[in-house]
């Protein structure tokens, strides 16, 4: 039988990032020098492959420090942690490595200048998300408040309006992200925003090589976990930018094949958490219906790297 032809835009940048991959590794290696279990507070990142793959090594995922048994080793999870779980930690005497990401950890110590500063901080994210937990958590209570939308830039009334400094999650839309922040900045024109824009270069890019590829397709699949904030944001860029089939899977046995009928232009990409096998076996999973064309739409290089904490170190 002839399969129909189907062309696949390939979006680059794609899926992991360097905070993903040194966290994975930090667990990996945890593993290796400490033997198994070795337990990790909240999923490592937000991809339950990954997630499997580590418990099937030895790693134990918890929900709190209290689940650790004494003497065992426990990691923190790439989104970052309030300051309040290491603190836990020490309490008990517990080994802990901190696998946040180094520009999530950027943001905790903006937050901390500003509040030396004496200025109340606008922190610009997703209610409940791991990483504005953490970020809030690195302040006392009320040093922070949670800005999720523009309707919420435009009615916050800051007791100290002339005293303000916004940040931002790490993993959110770029061009929602610059219309909440034009708002702020018309409201409290002298409030303070980073040195460096802190949405990382990872969702920026990976958000850029959707935009391109977007306009040219029928329908667009990314591949992450639905409480990863970053590929959420990947399917809604997607829409924004012309394709207004796209949509989110976990790996290849979700997709929508009587979705796929009559589409000839398939895009294809993934979020920062999910790993490149899992781009490689929705590609062969379409070969089998599909005689799949393969083009690759890279919009930038990444070359960026972080070290494992020098205790890992091999």
């Amino acid at each position: 039988m002839t399969h129909p032809p189907l062309n696949v835009l390939l979006a680059g940048p794609r899926g992991f990032c360097a905070g993903v991959d040194r966290a994975v590794q930090i667990v990996e290696r945890a593993i290796a020098k400490f033997g198994a279990p070795v337990f990790v507070r909240h999923e490592i990142v937000h991809n339950r492959f990954v997630v499997e793959r580590l418990e099937a090594k030895g790693a134990v995922f918890v929900d709190e420090v209290d689940e650790v048994p004494d003497g065992r080793p426990v990691i923190f999870s790439a989104h970052g942690v309030p300051k309040s779980v290491p603190a836990a930690a020490e309490a008990r005497a517990l080994l802990y490595v901190d696998a946040t990401c180094p520009l999530v950890s950027k943001v905790h110590i903006e937050a901390e200048r500003h509040a030396a500063g004496g200025r109340h901080i606008l922190l610009i994210g997703h209610a409940g998300h791991p990483e504005v937990i953490g970020t809030m958590g690195q302040l006392e209570s009320g040093a922070i408040t949670l800005i999720e939308t523009a309707a919420d830039a435009e009615n916050c009334a800051p007791a100290t309006p002339e005293r303000l400094a916004y940040l931002t999650q790490t993993t959110l839309s770029v061009d929602d992200t610059a219309h909440i922040v034009a708002v702020l900045k018309r409201r409290f024109p002298r409030i303070q925003g980073p040195h460096k824009d802190d949405i990382c270069y990872a969702t920026t890019n990976r958000q850029a090589a959707v935009r391109a590829i977007a306009g040219r397709c029928d329908s667009l699949i990314i591949i992450g976990a639905p409480n990863s904030s970053n590929s959420l944001r990947l399917v809604e860029v997607a829409k924004a930018a012309g394709c207004a089939h796209a949509l989110l899977i976990r790996r290849a046995a979700e997709i929508d094949w009587g979705a796929l009928a009559g589409v000839r232009r398939l895009g294809l990409s993934a979020g920062a958490s999910a790993p490149e096998v899992l781009v490689d076996q929705v590609l062969a999973a379409l070969r089998e219906r599909f005689a799949v064309a393969v083009e690759e739409v890279a919009v930038a290089h990444e070359d960026v790297h972080f070290r494992v904490p020098h205790a890992l170190e091999a």
